[in-house]
């Protein structure tokens, strides 16, 4: 009986550790995390217009980056099966390889990592995004 008692306690010492550590992953925190200084390029495809434009001015990357560093993301549901997004964003770091790469659904949702993450205040400058690419078609 003593045997049953402590495996009981083990397991659910464990499921409360668990479910803890992943109630974590909920707290608002910062996807976009690297100096534009570090980036070499962020290629950008708008899904709406089926094109893509490959960023490498210091201005303009300095614009998208600053802007999705000051965002804290909120974690939501899965995005798993969901198909469709404005812009899907790779961003490059200074050894070209793909530091991150996000989708953004609209000024205050993007997808990450499976999930679906929300910026209350909706601070994603897609404006300045879909600007980019009236640029290159003038």
């Amino acid at each position: 009986m003593r045997k049953r008692k402590k495996i009981l306690i083990i397991c659910f010492t464990l499921v409360f550790i668990f479910a803890g550590l992943y109630a974590t992953t909920y707290i608002p925190k910062n996807i976009i995390t690297i100096k534009s200084s570090e980036v070499t390029k962020i290629e950008i495809f708008d899904g709406n217009r089926g094109e893509s434009v490959t960023i490498t001015d210091d201005t303009q990357k300095q614009h998208i980056i600053s802007n999705l560093n000051e965002i804290k993301f909120q974690k939501g549901k899965p995005s798993i099966g969901y198909l469709g997004y404005r812009f899907r964003l790779e961003i490059y770091n200074e050894n070209s390889e793909v530091y991150k790469e996000i989708i953004i659904n609209s000024k205050n949702k993007i997808r990450y990592k499976g999930f679906f993450y929300t910026d209350e205040f909706q601070r994603i400058d897609i404006d300045y995004l879909d600007n980019l690419f009236e640029r290159t078609n003038d």
